[in-house]
């Protein structure tokens, strides 16, 4: 899928099928997808290619974000996506949710992914309730079991990468 710039670290065939064959396509078909650190915008173009409905992809490498639109048009979901050629941090209040899936693949050097964990995980709106949200990071890269209403419910090893999947879950009375 197009090229990739050398600050990417594109997330393997083998993660990316693990990835999928973990999460049920029932939590996401015919739903809204977020892609962020999109990269070549591999992740989200697989969920629209197993039935989701659209995916927003957030990606602040310019040539990155022509390389995610060439990869929508040549596989016939350039209608049922958008790319936001922008930094995550300062995209997560203005995409419009909610999702059922959000799928993050950040540079490996990234030492705040806790903080957009948690940014997500108390963003009202952004993640349906029981939507997941799955981490792909270092291994070197602790995370917490929770961040705001996102709750830790598996982990997954392959060689230097951990991938953790994490459920929203709204406590009774919020």
């Amino acid at each position: 899928m197009g090229t990739i710039s050398p600050q990417a670290r594109p997330t393997t065939e083998r993660v990316r099928a693990a990835i999928f064959n973990i999460i049920s396509p029932d939590l996401y078909h015919e739903g809204r997808v977020l892609d962020l650190y999109a990269g070549s915008g591999s992740l989200g173009i697989e969920a629209l290619s197993r039935g989701a409905s659209w995916a927003d992809f957030v990606e602040q490498d310019r040539r990155q974000c022509g390389v995610i639109q060439t990869n929508l048009d040549n596989t016939g979901f350039g209608s049922r996506g958008r790319v936001h050629c922008a930094l995550v941090e300062g995209s997560l209040d203005n995409l419009a949710g909610p999702y059922q899936l959000v799928l993050l693949d950040p540079p490996y050097r990234l030492q705040t992914l806790g903080e957009v964990l948690e940014k997500i995980g108390s963003a009202q709106g952004l993640v349906n309730q029981g939507g997941m949200v799955v981490a792909g990071h270092s291994r070197h890269l602790a995370l917490l079991p929770d961040y705001g209403q996102l709750r830790l419910v598996s982990n997954r090893r392959y060689g230097d990468n951990l991938v953790d999947f994490y459920l929203l879950e709204i406590e009774n009375g919020d």
